[in-house]
């Protein structure tokens, strides 16, 4: 018979083996979807597939061990377990220490990517792949679409939109180079040339895909948002920190109760021995 215990272990790693189907279901659809994926479908595709096999063989080892009540198995799950709180933990307290800096000092509201840490730097921008990676998925995701607002009330002059921080690095020049606003995206250069003389000046580029995606002050924004993000994401990892010691106690309960049942009583009646 299934203790309470083992059912409460098995109906919590029953709910993540739905959650790890889930996400393998969607790596799968990703590749399937081949050339016709987006660039920020692409970019999920890996993490989907390794963190689902790994959500689908540890609550598989939690199931068998809880409702087949194999202790060998239960044991394996309880270590993984452990092993997987510990490593949240530490990640937990790296992405909010890590990250807890003063966030990149504005200039002309644009943020500069020296003011961040360089294990962020390397992580984000260093590598040319990962950049261009990134790079596609904003272009993809349209982050410069829809920037601004007609006002009539203001001679037809366009308004910029509350901006996000990718938006103001990404999708129009620094203001320090002087450039003439034709509309949101089309920017025209001073005939003197930018008034300072600055990478992301001669960066720029009116052409939808180009903007200012490589320059310094679109990577500064990336950086800032990632490590914002970051920040937001620890907010899920405790809660499933929480929840995986929550399945960790009821487990070592569950296990406890099994070998108790395996064990002989000891207040067994002994055979009467019959007399000569």
């Amino acid at each position: 018979m299934v203790h309470r215990s083992n059912a409460v272990v098995g109906v919590f790693n029953v709910l993540t083996l739905l959650l790890g189907l889930a996400a393998v279901g969607g790596s799968i659809y990703i590749i399937i979807l081949g050339g016709h994926a987006s660039d920020c479908q692409k970019l999920l595709r890996n993490p989907l597939l390794i963190g689902g096999v790994l959500l689908v063989l540890v609550s598989t080892l939690g199931i068998v061990g809880s409702l087949g009540r194999v202790n060998v198995v239960m044991s394996i799950f309880l270590l993984v377990t452990f092993l997987l709180i510990v490593i949240l933990i530490f990640w937990t307290v790296f992405a909010l220490f890590g990250t807890h800096t003063k966030l990149g000092q504005r200039i002309w509201q644009h943020y500069k990517v020296t003011d961040f840490k360089h294990w962020l730097q390397r992580y984000v921008i260093d590598d040319y792949q990962h950049w261009k990676a990134i790079k596609s998925c904003l272009i993809d995701a349209h982050v410069c679409r829809n920037l601004a607002v007609d006002d009539d009330q203001n001679d037809g002059y366009l308004i910029f939109r509350r901006l996000s921080i990718t938006q103001s690095g990404c999708c129009k020049p620094p203001l320090y180079c002087g450039f003439r606003m034709e509309n949101v995206t089309f920017w025209v250069e001073p005939t003197t040339g930018p008034v300072e003389k600055d990478s992301d000046c001669e960066r720029w580029n009116n052409r939808q895909d180009k903007l200012c995606y490589d320059c310094n002050s679109c990577k500064g924004g990336v950086l800032a948002d990632t490590k914002l993000h970051w920040r937001r994401i620890t907010i899920w990892t405790t809660l499933v920190i929480i929840y995986l010691t929550i399945s960790y106690v009821l487990s070592c309960y569950a296990l406890w109760n099994n070998r108790s049942d395996s064990r002989p009583s000891k207040h067994h009646t002994q055979p009467a021995l019959n007399n000569p």
